[in-house]
């Protein structure tokens, strides 16, 4: 049975506080052309670390391709402050406290801790990109913290996607 959400169909709910105490939803955003949502694994991850500075550094860029950007995790409030401090994150928002049944229902391999730094139980990366009519464009699933998609890279895509209006891939259920 196929848990994962589908390209060209709805997207799961996300509704999540982020670091500042606000709230943020899935379902009131309304970008020019795509919600990137970044579900990393934690602060207690060096690959994420880097990956959302790397985020950071290409703010500038998403912006210009009409992308907003939201960075996720399962990290209860003060990781993830600290994370967003510490990273040196204020291009965009960071969410926390996403439950397992929001990870499984996006999709998301979930680990348990092996190391005293991680937490009980965490998601493994995803990134998410998300229409303003709420329908998945783009989903890529990692099971470890390791072959993400280059964000540089991924910009690129955006910006071929928007200009061929290349359409959603990956579309066929088994």
């Amino acid at each position: 049975m196929n848990t994962k959400p589908m390209p060209d169909g709805p997207a799961p709910s996300l509704e999540l506080q982020l670091t500042d105490g606000t709230t943020w939803s899935l379902d009131a955003q309304r970008p020019e052309s795509f919600t990137m949502i970044v579900m990393y694994r934690g602060k207690h991850c060096p690959v994420c670390e880097k990956y959302l500075k790397t985020a950071q550094t290409l703010a500038d860029r998403y912006e210009e391709l009409g992308v907003s950007l939201v960075a996720v995790s399962m990290d209860d409030l003060e990781r993830a402050k600290d994370s967003k401090e510490e990273w040196g994150i204020d291009r965009f928002p960071v969410a926390y406290g996403m439950r397992e049944a929001t990870a499984l229902a996006w999709g998301l391999y979930l680990s348990d801790s092996i190391k005293e730094e991680e937490p009980r139980r965490f998601s493994e990366p995803g990134l998410f990109l998300v229409r303003p009519d709420g329908t998945l464009h783009y989903a890529a699933i990692n099971s470890m913290p390791f072959g993400r998609p280059d964000l540089e890279d991924m910009a690129d895509a955006i910006e071929f996607v928007l200009e061929k209006k290349y359409p959603a891939r990956g579309r066929v259920a088994a």
